[in-house]
């Protein structure tokens, strides 16, 4: 697939609302991480094993939105590496260095993160963890990416898969409610953008898993803390109890299967990404300059009849 249909592709994605993709970053900075992102980034932190030489420097991504756990995660793997944390605002940069700064005591012992708008200098390794589906503009998401990376290097991310909350979706539908959560891209698409924002050798994986809880309230406040509805054509105004009791009613009766022995259970798919920065193609003014000469040299030689 080229590049041009691959981007083509790219513009097809399910939509998402700016505003509130945007109004999420900061409200997910106050809260605590929640299990399933820490979770997701210890299973993606065991594919680091299979890099052959550790990055000098490298990059995590927002973790604002993925989770305070991958920087322990990733630094445990790679304790001599430079780390820079990026954060799109200076508000949330704030919130980040108070949450990874560490102890006076430890800073000896290891290296500290840097907290930065942009790197200082390109990274071997961008971190990305359980961020990129609640991104209106995932393209200019992986542009930034690509432009924080040396030559060679790699970034590694994860988000939510269309699987995710399947069930719950299914629910809202057959009681005619606006949908529950806005749409999650595909694996093959997330690999083909990657191709058309200048990476290469994209691996794609993915798996499910599946989550239960004792009661609705502990499920309700689970999905609280891993983000919000941003579909455009979510519910828009406040709920009221009579709804809230309904709702508790519908999950109790849905979400409770044998396989969960009682307990409410919802579903996620769990996609993990990896490719390479894209060398560098030659520029059309980089011409080589080849003689006649030489080119009749190449040709085969000619009988005289």
């Amino acid at each position: 697939m080229s590049a041009n249909s691959s981007l083509e592709k790219s513009e097809l994605l399910p939509p998402l609302d700016p505003v509130a993709a945007k109004r999420w970053e900061h409200i997910a900075v106050q809260s605590p991480s929640a299990w399933l992102h820490d979770e997701v980034a210890k299973r993606m932190a065991q594919r680091l094993r299979f890099i052959r030489s550790p990055p000098a420097h490298w990059v995590h991504w927002q973790p604002s939105l993925g989770g305070w756990a991958s920087q322990a995660v990733v630094s445990q793997q790679y304790p001599q590496s430079a780390c820079t944390v990026i954060e799109p605002s200076a508000a949330l940069l704030s919130h980040a260095r108070q949450n990874l700064s560490q102890p006076w005591w430890q800073r000896w012992r290891q290296n500290s993160p840097r907290f930065a708008l942009s790197p200082p200098q390109p990274a071997h390794m961008l971190w990305a963890n359980m961020g990129l589906h609640m991104q209106a503009r995932p393209q200019d998401c992986m542009a930034q990416w690509q432009a924080c990376l040396a030559p060679e290097g790699f970034v590694m991310f994860s988000c939510l898969g269309p699987d995710t909350l399947r069930s719950l979706k299914t629910l809202y539908t057959q009681l005619g409610w606006p949908p529950a959560a806005h749409d999650f891209t595909d694996m093959h698409d997330w690999g083909d953008m990657l191709l058309a924002s200048g990476f290469a050798q994209p691996i794609m994986d993915m798996e499910h898993i599946t989550l239960t809880y004792p009661h609705v309230q502990a499920l309700l406040a689970d999905l609280r803390s891993l983000g919000r509805n941003l579909h455009p054509q979510r519910f828009a105004a406040l709920r009221g109890k009579k709804w809230l009791s309904g709702l508790h009613t519908a999950l109790q009766d849905t979400l409770i299967t044998p396989q969960s022995s009682g307990r409410l259970a919802l579903r996620f798919e769990i996609i993990y990404g990896h490719a390479f920065k894209a060398p560098e193609k030659a520029l059309p003014s980089e011409m080589a300059h080849i003689s006649v000469s030489d080119l009749r040299s190449q040709l085969p030689s000619q009988r005289k009849s």
